[in-house]
C-alpha cells in the first residue's frame, strides 16, 4: 500500500509534470518542423501537377518517419499524444471557416458540410474561403501531428 502511494506522489511531481511538458512541446514542434520542412522543399522544387491527396499522404508519413525514428533514439510516452494537437488545430479551423459569410466566389449558398469539405479538403472544388489555402492551414498540419503519434507509437517500445 505505502508503495502504491509513493508511486503516486512520484507521478505527481511537478518536475516530471514539466518535464513531460516540454517534451510535448517539442514533439508537437518537431512534427511540425518536419512538415515545414517538407513544405519548404516542395516549394523550392516547385514540382508541376502535384495532387493534393499526394501531399496529404506526404504530409502524414514523413512526420511519421521522424517520430518513428524519434522514438528509437529517445523513448517518450508523451510523443504519441501529439494528435490531440491536430484535433484541436483542426477544430478551430473549422469554426473559423463555418464562421465565415459566404458570397459570390466564396461557397455562395454553401451549407457548413460544403464549407468545410471544399475549405479544407477542396472536394469537389475549392470553396474560395481563405484563398483556397485551407489544406495548407488546417489539413495538413494536422494530417503531420496524426502521422507523427502514429509513428511514435510505432516506435515505442514495451515496458518489461
Amino acid at each position: 500500500m505505502q508503495e502504491m502511494l509513493s508511486g503516486d506522489i512520484e507521478e505527481r511531481n511537478p518536475s516530471k509534470v514539466s518535464h513531460q511538458a516540454i517534451w510535448f512541446s517539442s514533439h508537437v514542434a518537431l512534427a511540425l518542423g518536419s512538415w515545414l520542412a517538407l513544405m519548404l522543399l516542395g516549394y523550392a522544387f516547385n514540382p508541376p501537377a502535384v495532387s493534393q491527396i499526394i501531399i496529404l499522404l506526404a504530409s502524414t508519413a514523413v512526420p511519421l518517419l521522424v517520430g518513428y525514428g524519434m522514438m528509437r533514439v529517445r523513448q517518450d510516452e508523451t510523443a504519441p499524444l501529439v494528435w490531440l494537437v491536430g484535433l484541436i488545430w483542426l477544430l478551430i479551423i473549422s469554426l473559423w471557416i463555418l464562421d465565415m459569410p459566404t458570397g459570390p466566389n466564396a461557397c455562395f449558398q454553401c451549407d457548413a458540410t460544403d464549407k468545410l469539405s471544399r475549405t479544407l479538403f477542396s472536394l469537389p472544388r475549392p470553396s474560395g474561403l481563405i484563398d483556397d489555402d485551407g489544406p495548407f492551414i488546417g489539413t495538413w498540419p494536422a494530417a503531420a501531428l496524426l502521422g507523427y503519434s502514429i509513428g511514435a507509437r510505432l516506435g515505442l517500445r514495451k515496458k518489461t
